[in-house]
Formats: structure tokens, C-alpha cells, sequence
């Protein structure tokens, strides 16, 4: 909130309107939907319908609950001219235009301001960093053991079903994202989600996944060989596994997003598989799966800062061949990166 008021200060904004989902948790606590807050320099409103207005009053103590009878945008519109609003800030990247034109109607004669919060989110808070450290305990105990599910015969989709499975039995609100499980030349697909194609003795499978706690998510990719591993496969793995590694060291305070990513390219380069890794190493990651800052050749993070997160996640993907990728969510501290993820990244022979 305060940082909050700090940007609405340095913008001239009355009143922020926050209606992004993961922002009405962010900034109130509240987990429901059908809502938007009404952040004034002094008062803090949260407006939303009849199903949610007890706990809305139980999860946003700090905030005036108003339940709205005849449209969330009409009794949101009347409470901001209660509040003397004439520069109404709006989450641009929210809003959809529909939303944004009947918004202008009820408010005209008040200036909507476009603004943009998610980077409030980057740097986290300690009890944050708990949830994603409980989210990643979750889904380091779900690889574990899936190691004993896994065989010959057993199709993508009941690996999948397995692990999430076993991740909501371990307190998971639900899957971070569509759990990724790639096996054999499907391996190529950075984001193969899983099918009903069996695994087979021989082939690696990519398990790229996480667990969600308190509305935090983890990510974790492992990649297994069901059986023994070849030359190649080990090879590989080998090159993927180093530039992981030498990645995780250079993350610190300090280190930019674009030179994180070219220390796991260069390892791949040295290898003659540089061509094959077409996506970021990474990525950050809170309420939602995807947030900033990134790790990649085009990142507009200059700095990393302590308590930033940040997945380090380089793969290779060769078609007619298939792929592999290690990821681990990691903490930026002031000694370094520090893996929250913790399962095993060596080479695994089933």
C-alpha cells in the first residue's frame, strides 16, 4: 500500500483502481474474484457482490467493504466520485475496452490514467518468499515420487495426473500451469504438454511442472531416462546440466537479466548446441507463473536485486531427435542464487 501510494504521488492519481486478480490479493489480501479496490490517498475501498462480502471483510481488514447490487463498474464509478476523483488511475493491462468504455461514461468528468503495477510485485516480502519456498517443497516431494510411478508402458498424461495428484495431497492449491510431460522425440517441444502417447525404454522425459501455495507458484523441470541413457542422450544432458550450474552462479545482485542468460548460452555454444535453445534461461515468478524479471538476450532488467526470484531453465531441443531442460526456481541473495527447487539434476536412469 505504501508503495502503492508512492507511485499514485508521482502520477497525481486520487484514486488507483485495481482490478487485476492476482493485484486484489497483492494489495488486500482478499482471494475472491468479482471485485476491484479503490485505493484513495487516505481511504481504501473494496467493492464487490453479496457471495464475497464476508470474506472479503475476513481476508481485507484494512479496507471498507461495499457490496454493489447493480453492476460492479456503476457502484465503483459512484464510490470514486465519493472520494472527489478527478485522475482515476486504471490498470491498462487489465482492462479490457469494453470495460474501459463504460468505465469513461460513468466517469466523465474525470481523467483515466493508464498505469501499470506488476513491477511492484518483483522484489519479495518474507513471508512471500515462504509460500514459494513451501510451493517448491511441494513439488520437489511430488519428483521424488514419481521416480517410483515412472516406467515403460505408463502414457504422458497419467504422469501428469500422477504428480498433480500428489502435489494437492501435499497441500497444492492446484498445478502452477498445464503440467508439461514430453517424452522421447516429443522432448523437441519446449511446452509439450502431455498426450496419451506411452513412454518407452530408452527415452527421456521432460517433467516441467509446479505447485501453487497461498496463491504462490513454484517451477521445476526435470529430465529422467526411462532405463538407460545412450552416448548421445548423456552428452547432452552433460552440456545442459553445466550451463545450468554456471548460470545459477551468475546470479547476484547486481548481475543484469541479458548477462545471466549469455553465461548458459555460452556453455551451449562451447558445444555446439547453442542453436537449439531458443527461449530465455528465465523468467520470475510469484502470484503468477510469468513475471518480471526476465532472463534472456532481450531483458530489460539491468540490475537483479535481493529477494528477487527468477527460474534458470536452458534446454535443447532437436527435432526428430527430441530434448531436454533443468530448471530450478531460484532466490537472489546477497551471497548469490539459491536454489529453492532441490531435487536431484544428475542424470537419473530409471
Amino acid at each position: 500500500m505504501e508503495a502503492l501510494r508512492s507511485l499514485m504521488e508521482e502520477q497525481g492519481l486520487d484514486v488507483m483502481l485495481v482490478s487485476k486478480l492476482v493485484h486484489l490479493q497483492y494489495f488486500s489480501g482478499f482471494r475472491g474474484d468479482s471485485a476491484v479496490l479503490l485505493i484513495g490517498r487516505e481511504k481504501a475501498l473494496l467493492v464487490t457482490d453479496s457471495r464475497y462480502t464476508e470474506q472479503a471483510a475476513q481476508q481485507a481488514p484494512r479496507y471498507e467493504i461495499v457490496e454493489q447490487k447493480d453492476g460492479l463498474w456503476q457502484q465503483a464509478s459512484e464510490c470514486m466520485k465519493q472520494l472527489g476523483a478527478k485522475v482515476v488511475g486504471f490498470e491498462s493491462n487489465d482492462m479490457v475496452y469494453r470495460d474501459y468504455e463504460r468505465l469513461s461514461k460513468l466517469l466523465e468528468h474525470a481523467e483515466l490514467k493508464p498505469c501499470v503495477l506488476d513491477h511492484l510485485r518483483q522484489i519479495k516480502d518474507e513471508e512471500e518468499i515462504a509460500c514459494i519456498r513451501k510451493a517448491c517443497e511441494i513439488a520437489d516431494r511430488a519428483f521424488a515420487d514419481i521416480l517410483k510411478y515412472i516406467r515403460p508402458g505408463i502414457s504422458e498424461l497419467a504422469v501428469a495426473a500422477h504428480m498433480e495428484n500428489c502435489m494437492r495431497e501435499l497441500g497444492s492449491e492446484g498445478p502452477s500451469f498445464t503440467t508439461i510431460v514430453a517424452s522421447g522425440l516429443r522432448g523437441s517441444m519446449p511446452h509439450g504438454i502431455a498426450t496419451e502417447k506411452l513412454i518407452v525404454s530408452g527415452e527421456f522425459v521432460t517433467m516441467d511442472y509446479g505447485a501453487v501455495y497461498a496463491g504462490y507458484h513454484s517451477d521445476i523441470t526435470r529430465t529422467i531416462c526411462v532405463e538407460h541413457a545412450d552416448e548421445k542422450q548423456r552428452r547432452i544432458y552433460g552440456s545442459v546440466l553445466r550451463a545450468q550450474t554456471k548460470a545459477l552462479s551468475a546470479i547476484r545482485p547486481g548481475a543484469s537479466g541479458k548477462s545471466v542468460d549469455a553465461v548458459a548460452r555460452d556453455v551451449l555454444a562451447e558445444d555446439g548446441l547453442a542453436q537449439y535453445f531458443g527461449h530465455g534461461l528465465g523468467h520470475s515468478l510469484g502470484l503468477e507463473i510469468h513475471e518480471e524479471p526476465r532472463l534472456s538476450p532481450k531483458s530489460a532488467c539491468e540490475h537483479l536485486v535481493r529477494n528477487m526470484l527468477v527460474t534458470d531453465e536452458p534446454g535443447v531441443y532437436i527435432p526428430g531427435w527430441g530434448g531436454l531442460r533443468i530448471e530450478d526456481t531460484v532466490l537472489v541473495t546477497e551471497q548469490g542464487g539459491m536454489p529453492l527447487t532441490a531435487s536431484d539434476k544428475q542424470l537419473i536412469e530409471l
